[in-house]
């Protein structure tokens, strides 16, 4: 048999590029601090997210922008974040494909409608898990009453469509610390088993710098992006991605190419020292 060397095609496939976003293609002022990262003096800094009071919060440095741009113009740029739907609005960028959001428990069609199939898959592995969901939220709204503790506790909690049902589920909680203390966090993570009963059947959690979230089992990363896979992109075109956290791991290894920026969770992680 004889094998085509390859040759040029103008007419170019654009690739699939999913990205996480929080760290991998921006990120807060005191992690550009603590990072050093090149290309941020104050005059470069690019807006990408801002807060509740629409006041700039994260930004990307000039490599990051022109990184961002150069995605946006050459490939289909899928959003793959743990942001939820009203979080995602905080993020000033101009996306214009599918969004995995809520740490993979909404995915966006490309006309930014839900996609009802998915939810309709999520509906059926979160309402079982409501109540016990709903004992840790008020065992965690108590316990951030008191005046000696330092967590901030939120639980994401979105509207989920099923036939004739149309109800409020809660997804996650996520809990920070408010003198970003990360080995509280890694404390209390160690803890939460004992807390309720079944505790890791139904939940696994998740510590990444100031942010842990109890997640279950069902809301993944990985798993949204498999259904998109299989479901709604074409298997023909090449898929990339990056992310910073060891969350991201599994969806990343999906795809044909992964990588993640020189710095956050996974760098740390897989970080080698030179011999001396």
């Amino acid at each position: 048999m004889t094998i085509p060397l390859f040759k040029t095609n103008p007419n170019i496939m654009k690739p699939y590029a999913l990205m996480d976003l929080d760290d991998t293609l921006f990120q807060t002022q005191r992690k550009i601090d603590a990072w050093d990262l090149p290309t941020t003096e104050p005059e470069s800094l690019v807006c990408a997210t801002v807060n509740k009071q629409d006041e700039p919060l994260s930004f990307m440095s000039q490599r990051q922008a022109a990184l961002f741009n150069w995605l946006l113009a050459s490939t289909d740029l899928i959003v793959v974040t743990a942001r939820d739907r009203s979080e995602i609005k905080r993020v000033k960028l101009p996306f214009d494909s599918w969004q995995v959001l809520t740490h993979g428990a909404i995915i966006l069609s490309k006309d930014g409608k839900l996609q009802a199939q998915w939810q309709q898959h999520m509906h059926s592995k979160l309402t079982p898990l409501q109540d016990k969901l709903n004992q840790l939220s008020q065992l965690f709204a108590n316990h951030s009453k008191s005046d000696q503790n330092h967590l901030v506790f939120t639980p994401h909690i979105d509207s989920f469509h099923n036939g004739s049902i149309d109800e409020e589920l809660t997804i996650y909680l996520a809990i920070k610390h408010a003198q970003k203390d990360h080995q509280a966090l890694v404390d209390l993570a160690a803890k939460l088993p004992t807390l309720i009963r079944d505790f890791e059947q139904d939940f696994y959690v998740h510590v990444n710098a100031n942010n842990l979230a109890i997640l279950p089992h069902a809301v993944h990363k990985r798993h949204a992006v498999q259904f998109l896979l299989e479901h709604h992109l074409d298997h023909q075109r090449p898929s990339f991605g990056f992310g910073d956290s060891l969350a991201d791991l599994p969806f990343l290894q999906l795809l044909d190419w992964y990588g993640m920026p020189n710095h956050g969770q996974l760098h740390e992680q897989y970080q080698s020292k030179p011999s001396v």
